[in-house]
């Protein structure tokens, strides 16, 4: 039987349910109640979900974007503080089935670096998940040098979760089709980690471990063409190491919403197996299909052992 680890499984607290209303993705009023019972529920609709995909430990984390979408940094903070003890009760009712990523109001980076320390030493959470950019700062501006100190310090992962582009790029105008999770998040997400790399984020900070979801936001395909391009720009910021040294080094790749071995070989191939994950992405992909896939997935007893529970217990160090 597997004994997975998930890293990109999703949750809903009271106190974060209208940032919820006013992002989630376009769908169905009958798609969108059961996306937030699937959110809202800790007992026997999640745990038959994790068995589905083979799945004994889930990392849970908020439904995005949470206090990122709160003007107010004090009220962000507090908000970030409640739901972060919603989520350590629930882990600690069921400690064996569930973990936890700290819900963090980036607006003031020097208290998110002191809220993920009590979430860490207090509360036993295995790292954060940031929901993309806060009011338009990317994490690569300098005022979060703090932040990343902390991070490395505690030697957990941030998961960079997709979130909303601040202004929509005119190419999608008029093309609805494209937003949030069909591509908009895809491209806005792998922009933010390449904003890090040419920032000197990770020449500051080398020890720093980024999770990205979706098989890596499209980044394992682009390693060659990141090198062979910075090389010819007259203005490029000082670097350490190539762009493609960055990726191999600092980022981490779950499998949530991309069961496919095209995506899957190329992860694989580009990062290593010490870097590949196994995630759903719970609620809003399929834990049966999750899990089939990684079945069957055209990869090796041992690749598929690291993918599926390996990598993660070293990362989190659970």
């Amino acid at each position: 039987m597997a004994d997975r680890i998930a890293l990109e499984e999703h949750f809903i607290c009271d106190c974060l349910m209208p940032y919820l209303d006013a992002d989630i993705p376009h769908v169905s009023a009958d798609a969108k109640a059961r996306l937030v019972a699937d959110l809202s529920d800790f007992g026997e609709r999640r745990l038959a979900a994790m068995a589905a995909a083979g799945v004994s430990r889930a990392v849970l984390s908020i439904s995005g974007p949470g206090v990122q979408a709160a003007p107010d940094a004090a009220k962000a903070a507090r908000l970030a503080h409640e739901a972060n003890d919603v989520l350590a009760a629930e882990v600690q009712r069921r400690p064996g089935a569930y973990s936890g990523f700290a819900h963090l109001a980036m607006q003031d980076p020097a208290g998110a670096a002191d809220e993920l320390e009590r979430c860490v030493r207090d509360l036993g959470f295995v790292g954060a998940m940031v929901n993309g950019h806060t009011g338009g700062v990317y994490l690569d501006d300098p005022r979060h040098d703090p932040f990343w100190e902390r991070l490395q310090s505690l030697d957990l992962p941030l998961y960079l979760h997709p979130g909303d582009a601040y202004r929509l790029p005119y190419v999608l105008e008029g093309c609805p089709e494209l937003r949030q999770p069909v591509w908009e998040w895809t491209t806005e997400t792998a922009s933010h980690f390449l904003r890090l790399i040419y920032a000197g984020v990770f020449d500051r900070f080398p020890k720093l471990k980024i999770v990205l979801g979706h098989m890596g936001e499209t980044l394992p395909f682009m390693l060659w063409r990141l090198d062979s391009r910075t090389k010819f720009l007259a203005d490029k910021r000082p670097l350490a190491l190539p762009p493609s040294a960055y990726l191999k080094r600092n980022l981490f790749v779950t499998i949530s919403g991309q069961f496919d071995d095209v995506p899957l070989a190329a992860a694989l191939s580009a990062l290593g197996a010490d870097h590949v994950m196994f995630s759903v992405d719970y609620p809003y992909e399929d834990s049966g299909e999750a899990g089939r896939f990684l079945d069957r997935a055209a990869i090796d007893a041992e690749t598929r052992d690291k993918v599926g529970r390996g990598t993660a217990a070293a990362l989190m160090h659970l």
